[in-house]
């Protein structure tokens, strides 16, 4: 059930946005399928959570939106950093806008809820 997602521009109604920032920053660690099973999943500490479990469905229907807040929001900001540092992998920096959590936050629920 996605009753909770809000509704996005056309250009994000394919899942382009999202996907693309899912792809470019998430992918490596999450794997395209959000299962935990990119390159840098078993390099990373705490391990790369399989995000479509259904715990992760529950926290993401009781709280839309933690996944993509609480990975880029990070109040230390160092694990992801840090994985990618250790493996030498450079992210150019993103300025994050409105847009780009919503999208980000639709296309992976979409993936989530999908499996």
């Amino acid at each position: 059930m996605t009753l909770f997602l809000y509704g996005g521009s056309s250009a994000s109604a394919d899942g382009g946005n999202g996907k693309r920032l899912y792809s470019e920053r998430c992918a490596i660690c999450h794997g395209t399928d959000a299962k935990g099973t990119g390159p840098l999943a078993d390099k990373s500490v705490p391990p790369t959570p399989d995000l479509t479990t259904a715990t992760f469905r529950k926290r993401l229907f009781d709280y839309p939106g933690v996944i993509v807040s609480s990975v880029i929001l990070r109040p230390n900001g160092d694990l992801i950093p840090d994985t990618l540092r250790a493996n030498g992998i450079k992210l150019p920096s993103h300025a994050w806008t409105v847009n780009d959590f919503r999208d980000l936050n639709e296309y992976l629920t979409r993936v989530i809820f999908e499996h």
